[in-house]
């Protein structure tokens, strides 16, 4: 009998967490990406259970891609996780890899992007597998198996469409376990789309993704309310600090010798003002120093605001001498199509330590999976110069 079958998604990890640390090899990783969000964690996690029960039962190790300190900047994981009688100590995260894992001892399936960056970095060569709705790197052989790129709002989605007959037909019925999964499911795909109302954020594949999640928890499920309970903890940052909210939902990249750091907020500049005791110099200084600390040439700080309208704002501070050019040619080339227009007078602006601009986006449709790759695109650019 399968260990998918026989054991809850608890069971499931704490078998996982023994191979990673037992003398057995090769592993078989897999793992979402740096920003570690509730769909990277919930993508990881649904992904590594449902192979781990398909032939031929290889044990595929979940992990979540960040120090374990900083699952507590992200409640509303534990709030999804407890639907499935889980808690964040039952993930596995950077923390527990053994520090003398060697490249050729493992193997590397990657769900929500599709190349490995930060400390992951160095086992590119080892990924044999991927499922993701980010822009294609490039970087991956085209005779990985899966290689399911393409574009909807939730990776969950694309889980859930690969991994279905495997549930539905080979499974079994087992109302508890198919309850946790759909709730770890649903909870991305949901957040992710905006409860599927957001036009640019949601497609076919999530509306198909979140029905047949939702048959799965019954006629007394109430999706709104879901979102709603869900999307209030990912919103909720009062009790973080600048810097807090600057490495919540974190991914970094280098191209060419420039290093790019983007951070993004569930809430708005307004609000992060807020939190800098309305004073735009400590705000700005929080960034600064984040700057820093990550060594960075370019910082990008990308936030929303929900409701209606629903609202961007964008911040990109070049830093470095090449950071600098980077930022202007971002403005001069994207600006139009992302719609950049000052954000509060300029009050967030400054030529200081390099050049930063602060902008409310017209096009809310650009996020950072299309602002992050033009940013590349300019950095690129420029090393082939």
């Amino acid at each position: 009998m399968s260990i998918l079958k026989s054991a809850p998604l608890k069971t499931f990890l704490a078998s996982a967490r023994r191979v990673l640390v037992g003398p057995a090899r090769p592993l078989t990783l897999v793992v979402g990406n740096e920003s570690a969000d509730l769909d990277s964690l919930c993508s990881a996690v649904l992904y590594a259970y449902f192979r781990t029960n398909a032939i031929p039962n290889t044990i595929h190790i979940p992990l979540s891609n960040l120090p374990r300190a900083d699952l507590a900047l992200r409640p509303e994981i534990a709030a999804v996780l407890r639907y499935a009688d889980l808690t964040p100590a039952d993930l596995i995260t950077l923390d527990d890899l053994p520090a003398d894992l060697e490249l050729s001892e493992t193997s590397w399936v990657l769900v929500d992007h599709n190349q490995l960056t930060g400390p992951l970095a160095k086992f590119q060569s080892q990924v044999t597998g991927c499922i993701d709705h980010h822009v294609d790197e490039g970087k991956l052989p085209s005779g990985i198996s899966p290689r399911f790129i393409d574009t909807c709002g939730s990776c969950c989605s694309m889980i859930v469409e690969e991994c279905k007959k495997l549930w539905t037909e080979e499974m079994g019925v087992d109302p508890t376990r198919d309850t946790a999964i759909a709730r770890l499911a649903l909870a991305p795909v949901l957040i992710d789309t905006g409860n599927l109302l957001v036009a640019d954020k949601t497609t076919p594949r999530d509306v198909l993704a979140a029905k047949f999640l939702s048959g799965k928890l019954g006629p007394g499920f109430v999706q709104t309310d879901y979102y709603n309970e869900i999307d209030g903890f990912k919103s909720d940052l009062s009790q973080m600090s600048l810097r807090d909210v600057l490495r919540k939902d974190y991914k970094e990249w280098m191209d060419g010798g420039i290093v790019l750091g983007t951070a993004s907020s569930a809430r708005g500049f307004d609000y992060l003002l807020v939190k800098a005791e309305n004073k735009p110099d400590v705000l700005v200084e929080a960034v600064k120093d984040w700057s820093a600390e990550k060594k960075l040439d370019v910082v990008a700080v990308l936030t929303i605001i929900s409701g209606e309208p629903f609202r961007r704002e964008l911040m990109l501070w070049g830093i470095s001498e090449k950071g600098v050019l980077v930022v202007k040619n971002f403005e001069a080339i994207c600006g139009e199509k992302i719609g950049l227009q000052q954000w509060k007078e300029g009050v967030l602006d400054g030529d200081e330590a390099g050049y930063r601009r602060t902008w409310a986006q017209q096009n809310t449709t650009q996020s950072r999976k299309q602002i992050a790759p033009m940013l590349r695109e300019i950095m690129q650019a420029m090393t082939d110069e």
